[in-house]
């Protein structure tokens, strides 16, 4: 497999294909799509309801720029079995000096449970190590968000701890946890680690 050179940061836009799911660049026309999908419950409880309203315009703008973007890989999750989107991947605050970024994902309704999501974290993470040579991948998430866990776990991240009572939401704290995944981990177990 060819790396690409890490200079250029996240400037190429690929198109990574897995047996479950497509990813590729968003344009402008996924909007509509994404509306509905960051509109669901789970979707806003877990990922934050933003305090001004993404309307379409907003995001027909956000998603039809992501690909002149070369500090970070935003990707359309499309179900390969219906060209469906379903959701997206992302690798952003790109740290070329130490050669780390952070992740975050998610999935509509439509791509849950059927091993969508774990397949598109494991196609974007495996490229961040083996095409663009990234040592470390990371992520925070809600410690009471058990489903994308559990994905995460599967590709091969590990937690590294707990902020405690760190987020407030519809009047309740919560706790973030904060994993990742090493290159020398991936070169081991290709997101497929044994799991107790």
């Amino acid at each position: 497999m060819t790396r690409e050179p890490l200079a250029a940061g996240f400037s190429a836009k690929p198109v990574l294909t897995g047996d479950k799911t497509v990813l590729r660049p968003f344009t402008a026309a996924d909007a509509d799509t994404m509306a509905e999908i960051i509109d669901d419950p789970e979707v806003r409880h877990f990922t934050g309801d933003p305090s001004n309203e993404l309307t379409v315009d907003f995001l027909r703008s956000w998603y039809g720029s992501r690909s002149a973007q070369d500090d970070r890989l935003d990707l359309a999750v499309t179900d390969r079995a219906t060209g469906r989107l379903v959701g997206e991947v992302v690798l952003y605050d790109w740290d070329p000096e130490h050669r780390s970024c952070t992740f975050r994902t998610l999935v509509g309704p439509q791509g849950r449970g059927r091993g969508l999501g774990t397949e598109a974290a494991r196609l974007i993470v495996g490229h961040g190590f083996e095409r663009l040579g990234l040592h470390r991948i990371a992520l925070d998430l809600f410690s009471h968000n058990h489903r994308a866990r559990r994905v995460y776990e599967k590709v091969g991240f590990v937690e590294e701890g707990v902020a405690r009572q760190s987020v407030l939401r519809d009047g309740q704290w919560y706790d973030s946890t904060l994993m990742s995944v090493l290159a020398p981990e991936w070169a081991e177990h290709q997101g497929r680690p044994r799991l107790p």
